[in-house]
């Protein structure tokens, strides 16, 4: 019988898999503090509660009209995005476009960190189990769409919360009304609502997970593409991964970007007790009954001017971590 020692199972999870916790933690809280106001205009913009105060506000009913009232011009949305956010620093206090920051730290931290783990890690258990150890499309799909439905789930609770301060601020703000908190705002959907309440939007999540799956695709592919800037340093490498990164997240805004006014819509308070948007289908309906399909793109220009940043500052930060920890 031969002496030579079996060789160890291989690993489940590789080797420094927790650089991807981190990375994507430090990217996804940087992106959300620089983008942060743009977050808030367009949870604004996406909610009917933001569209009938307008309109109240349009009316004289409550002053001097606070916000533009939308214009049919899909470019003028990028202005009236730039009005929102002077009105709500004049109107509201600069710390308003801040509002729900806290929550969406608290939620963008772990989030980015569980998703940028399970997704690196997981493309490359795939590979290794399934695919030789080669990565491929296919490869990163499957592991794009784990990591979102892994992500939607821990995390609904506290996007419930942000959205639901948001909307607070816009709603109550403006009426003079004191705003309350993230904690008051717990207490007030477990009272109302209960447990079920800090997962509405749940099912229009995980149909964004479509996005994520979109984005890591993409980006996977131009990265590819760019590959040929690494290693040369300077404005050429960062520029290759900056728009890599951005515009992987802007195309996959534009094909999904519907599912995040139904999610909004899920989650709003109700009112005068009643609660108007109950499920997916029944709120995607309604909505476009009520306010025509091009509503279901209400606050993109925002969304875009939010999201497309954001991803270039997180994935160039992840990347950044990720090949300093291996020099």
């Amino acid at each position: 019988m031969s002496d030579v020692p079996a060789p160890p199972p291989p690993k489940i999870i590789p080797a420094k898999s927790w650089q991807h916790f981190v990375a994507g933690g430090l990217g996804g809280m940087c992106g959300a503090i620089v983008t942060s106001p743009f977050d808030v205009v367009k949870t604004r913009l996406q909610s009917s509660l933001f569209q009938k105060h307008s309109t109240v506000s349009m009316a004289g009913v409550n002053g001097a009209g606070a916000y533009a009232a939308p214009r049919p011009n899909l470019f003028y949305n990028f202005v009236e995005t730039g009005h929102i956010l002077r009105d709500i620093y004049r109107d509201e206090s600069p710390r308003a476009l801040f509002k729900g920051l806290g929550p969406t730290l608290v939620g963008v931290i772990p989030a980015r960190s569980i998703n940028f783990f399970t997704y690196g890690n997981g493309k490359q258990i795939i590979a290794n189990k399934f695919n030789d150890g080669r990565e491929s499309t296919w490869v990163h799909l499957s592991a794009a769409a784990i990591a979102g439905v892994v992500t939607g789930t821990a995390t609904n609770p506290i996007w419930v919360v942000k959205t639901r301060l948001q909307l607070e601020s816009s709603v109550r703000g403006a009426l003079g009304a004191p705003l309350g908190g993230s904690w008051p705002t717990i207490k007030t959907i477990m009272r109302d609502e209960g447990i079920r309440g800090f997962y509405k939007g749940l099912s229009a999540s995980y149909l964004g997970v479509t996005e994520g799956t979109i984005q890591w695709v993409l980006y996977e592919r131009l990265k590819r593409i760019t590959a040929g800037t690494e290693g040369m340093g300077g404005v050429q490498e960062w520029a290759g991964m900056l728009g890599s990164a951005g515009a992987a997240k802007c195309v996959a805004s534009l094909i999904t970007y519907p599912h995040e006014v139904i999610r909004t819509r899920l989650r709003q308070p109700k009112v005068d007790g009643v609660l108007k948007y109950t499920g997916l289908m029944q709120t995607l309906r309604l909505v476009i009954a009520e306010e025509g399909a091009r509503s279901l793109y209400g606050g993109l220009s925002a969304h875009l001017m939010r999201v497309v940043p954001n991803a270039a500052v997180m994935f160039s930060i992840y990347e950044g971590i990720l090949r300093w920890e291996t020099k």
